[in-house]
This record gives C-alpha cells, structure tokens and sequence, in this order.
C-alpha cells in the first residue's frame, strides 16, 4: 500500500517529526529549517543534478551537512570509460550555504580560491555555472548549462525513522529536465544539447548516523515520449511509501517495491561492473543493468565514513505505466548506486 500525501501543510510537527509520512508528485509539504527540533549538526540539506546525454554526463553537488560543507564535480565519458571527480570541503557551515527551502526557486553559490559553483533558478529556468581551477592537472573545468522544462510531477517522499522520531529525510527527485550548454576542460569543449537531459536529487532532513542506501534514476526519450525512472530504498522506515517511480510525458506512474540484484564476487563482497537485474514486487519494472563505469570513492575520517558506488550504463527491459502500457527498454543509459555512510 502506497500512502500519497494530498494535504498541503507544513512538513513537521510541533514535536519535530513528520507531519505525515508517503509520496506526493510535488512538494506539497513546506520544509523549514526553523522547525527541526534535532540536534543542529544532524541537519542534512543538498542539491545534486546529473546532467548526461549517454555519452558525456557530469555531476554537481552544493551540500550543507552542518558540520562539513561539500563542493563537488564530476566529468565523465561514457564511451570512452573514464571520469575523473574532485571536491572541497568545508568545516561547519550549519546552514551557511542558505539551501532554498524549496525546490521551485532560489539561488545557491559558493565561491572561493579553489572553485566557483552556482545553481540559480528563478522558478522558469535553473542554470549550473562552474569554474573549477585545476580540475584535471592545472586544467580549469567550466561549466554554463540551461535546465528547462520542468515536468509537471517528480518523486517525492517523507520518510521517518523508526528509532529516532526526530530524524526525516525529505526528497524529491526530478526528472527528464531539458537539457542546453556546454561543459570544458582545457580545450575540450562538449555541447549538451536535444537529447540531453538532468536529474535534480533535492535532499532535506535529519539522518541517523549509520545509513545504506540504493538508488538508481534515468532520463531520456523513449518513441519520441519523454521517460525516466527513479528506484530506491534501504534506509528510514519506508513502510507508507517508496521512491519508485516512472514518469512519461511528464506524469507520474507510481510503484510498489523494487529490488536491485548486485552480483556477488567469490568473497562475498558486490562484483558492481557485472550485469545487475532489477525486479519489482508488482511486475511493473523488470530489467537487466549492464556497468560501463563506476564513479567510486571511498572517504573515511576518524567516525565518518562514506563508501560510494554510483555505477553508469544502461537498462534494458520493461516498465509498465498506471494504464497497463509497456514501455521498453533497450540499452537506456542510466545508473544505479549503492552508498554506505556513517555520518
């Protein structure tokens, strides 16, 4: 059973929990950080947007996790597996930054020595502007990208924690935003452009410190209809809700549980660059998953810790949308992760 919200309000109680928990296809609830009853330094607010055409694809990241700030920038090439991700970090910015409370308009920036980061919207457009000196060896990577056409629905999700009744996670992802600008390195200049598109993971809340989570998302056109998909779990209590979500032409299709089958190597750990499967508990989101590359990065310092697969390539097999129509699949550039924190 899948718990929609449908009344507007704000998200937390007086007590600093969740209001409600479930999914919405919009921000129905309002986020304030005012209103969080936690201990400051467990706040956790970030924008992420991923922009990729299934050849080139880069990545952009403004985090405020109170005590550590986090800048960070990722190019990749798809055909050529390579990538190459660098950030920086910073010491208790505890809301600093000014994350916007929402995700429909606002401004964030972030400049300094080594790298000037901005994602403007003004509630028609977003605009990622980067410069980031020495990049790759003394090369500056920039960045100047138009994201438009804003679907009418997205995935989002309050999700509690059953052991801490002040901790939440509000999410929303949006998918299949249009796409135009460029990226460079040096002298490598790339254009995104008709056949591009972004994903925005706009992340709120309050986190416990031990946390794994799964999640993969795709964006693209399928028979000349707009499709992506947003998958994932295994963090929070989950149990009014998933995030699993389809979107074609801009609507909503809602899912029930999906399970992502890493492969296993002999010594029990996770073979990421093997051919994972996906399946879903109502039938509606079967498929193969087959690794081009895995953007990974193991960070650990003293009591935090972050173990990050996020591992691009492309899906083949069926979704079924709300209506019984089967969209297929067939070697639809997308990724799928998998991240352990404790933070």
């Amino acid at each position: 059973m899948q718990k929609k919200i449908i009344e507007k309000g704000p998200l937390l109680n007086e007590q600093g929990g969740l209001a409600e928990a479930g999914y919405a296809t919009s921000l129905i609830r309002q986020y304030r950080r005012k209103d969080i009853k936690a201990n400051s330094l467990r706040i956790k607010e970030w924008d992420y947007y991923l922009v990729s055409d299934g050849r080139k694809a880069a990545a952009f990241t403004i985090a405020d996790n109170s005590y550590m700030g986090m800048l960070s920038a990722s190019w990749l090439d798809l055909e050529e597996p390579s990538e190459i991700t660098k950030s920086e970090m910073t010491v208790l910015p505890r809301g600093k930054f000014h994350l916007p409370e929402t995700s429909e308009r606002g401004d964030i920036s972030f400049k300094n020595a080594k790298v000037d980061i901005e994602f403007r919207n003004d509630g028609k457009q977003r605009r990622i502007h980067l410069r980031y000196p020495r990049f790759r060896e003394d090369q500056t990577f920039w960045a100047d990208l138009i994201l438009s056409e804003t679907p009418k629905d997205s995935m989002v999700i309050a999700t509690p924690y059953a052991d801490d009744p002040k901790a939440f996670y509000y999410n929303q992802k949006i998918n299949c935003l249009k796409v135009k600008g460029s990226v460079q390195i040096g002298s490598e200049r790339y254009i995104f452009d008709k056949d591009a598109y972004a994903v925005l993971d706009w992340g709120r809340g309050v986190w416990t410190y031990s946390n794994t989570w799964y999640w993969s998302s795709a964006s693209g056109e399928i028979g000349g209809h707009r499709f992506g998909f947003n998958l994932g779990y295994g963090f929070g209590d989950t149990s009014a809700a998933t995030e699993n979500m389809l979107f074609y032409d801009g609507k909503a299709h809602k899912l029930e549980d999906v399970t992502f089958e890493i492969p296993q190597k002999e010594d029990g750990s996770d073979d990421f660059m093997s051919p994972w499967s996906f399946t879903s508990s109502d039938g509606r989101f079967e498929a193969s998953f087959t690794p081009v590359i895995d953007r990974k990065s193991d960070t650990n310092v003293l009591v935090i810790r972050s173990d990050q697969h996020q591992v691009f390539g492309t899906f083949t097999g069926k979704a079924v949308l709300d209506d019984g129509t089967v969209v297929i699949m067939k070697d639809f550039p997308g990724f799928a992760e998998k991240v352990r924190n404790r933070w």
